[in-house]
């Protein structure tokens, strides 16, 4: 029914511009009336991208089979894109909830409110910080060696990110902190348990070896549990730090460089979340926004 009522439409739009045939269908008709369909007419509200991408494979049918048949000596409907859905923004968390995040990983290196317990507690709490900190992928953390860290000085990591591209990135003091925590008093205590030689691994679990994707992941996903913090996926710290960078006021290609996007289009996306947020604020601030 769906189909019949998708085609119907179809041919009053190509009525209406002239079309008596599928011959004289050209591909800025077809894409015309897909754009017809996104925005809506007098007689038919805006249909959803989904919607849309239904419609549109009922006619790239009829025109393949016109095609097939030798109706039409081509297919119009073949070069026109689908409708794309609307870009979904990244899920970031406030400030507020990654302390709160950081803080259910293990308590704060010593300095900074207490020292570090147990060795799983202390490599839990520099696993999130640093991720926290540099914006990195739990795979290019759980890749790290201990020799990609630079601790004194200037703090900084060497990442190896998608393609094989490397690009160091700085780390603030609350993350070199509790690297170093866990340098000194968790990772000894992890490689001393191992069963053989201890891999060259930053993040170690317990038997001593590499910390897995998954090992992060469970680790990110035990904190959030016990911070009351829901939603969070392995990007939410991704996330995070780089819509707090740009809430901040970071330069957009900086943040482009610190997260190893190959494009600044893909970085752009943190843009629309930092301007929802604006949207969000003066909505609920400015007298006279909501009327």
């Amino acid at each position: 029914m769906s189909y019949r009522r998708d085609l119907a439409r179809y041919a009053q739009v190509l009525a209406a511009a002239g079309r008596t045939g599928l011959a004289q269908v050209t591909s800025a008709d077809v894409a015309s009336y897909v754009a017809g369909l996104r925005e809506g007419d007098d007689g038919h509200p805006p249909l959803a991208a989904s919607s849309a991408g239904r419609a549109m494979a009922a006619v790239r049918g009829l025109h393949a089979f016109a095609c097939a048949q030798g109706l039409t000596e081509a297919d119009p409907a073949r070069p026109v894109p689908p409708p794309m859905p609307p870009r979904r923004l990244p899920k970031a968390i406030s400030i507020t909830e990654v302390e709160r995040l950081l803080d259910a990983a293990g308590p704060s290196p010593a300095g900074d409110g207490g020292a570090p317990g147990d060795p799983r507690s202390a490599r839990d709490r520099a696993l999130l910080e640093f991720l926290y900190a540099t914006g990195a992928r739990i795979s290019e953390a759980t890749g790290l060696d201990v020799d990609d860290l630079e601790l004194n000085g200037d703090a900084a990591v060497l990442l190896d990110g998608k393609g094989g591209k490397q690009r160091v990135v700085p780390l603030g003091r609350y993350a070199a902190a509790a690297l170093d925590a866990y340098l000194v008093r968790g990772r000894p205590a992890l490689a001393a348990d191992a069963k053989r030689s201890v891999a060259p691994a930053l993040f170690l679990n317990a038997r001593g070896g590499r910390l897995t994707r998954q090992g992060a992941w469970g680790v990110l996903r035990a904190a959030a549990q016990r911070a009351g913090v829901p939603g969070v996926s392995p990007h939410t710290l991704r996330h995070s730090f780089a819509t707090h960078l740009l809430d901040g006021g970071a330069d957009i290609r900086v943040v482009q460089e610190l997260l190893g996007h190959a494009s600044v289009t893909t970085t752009q996306v943190y843009t629309l979340v930092t301007i929802e947020k604006l949207r969000e604020v003066y909505a609920a601030a400015h007298p006279r926004a909501l009327g």
